[in-house]
């Protein structure tokens, strides 16, 4: 993983937010599971489930309302 990448939440519009906010989903997953290859082997598992993808989701929903709240919600 690249050091301090995440440099702040602040961003200058709520749809920086909500890629900021997928990007934090996605590095907390390569973060949990650093091995690309297991990765790759999981994918079709969740890529296809319901529910699994709601999860998901669910992770970028509680990250964008943080990253909303960093932001004041752009007022």
């Amino acid at each position: 993983m690249e050091d301090q990448w995440l440099k702040s939440l602040i961003t200058k519009t709520p749809q920086e937010g909500f890629e900021l906010a997928i990007t934090l989903s996605r590095k907390g997953v390569r973060y949990t599971q650093p091995d690309p290859e297991v990765l790759k082997k999981l994918r079709p598992e969740y890529a296809n489930d319901p529910e699994k993808l709601t999860a998901a989701s669910h992770v970028i929903a509680v990250n964008f309302q943080t990253i909303a709240a960093a932001n004041n919600y752009w007022k």
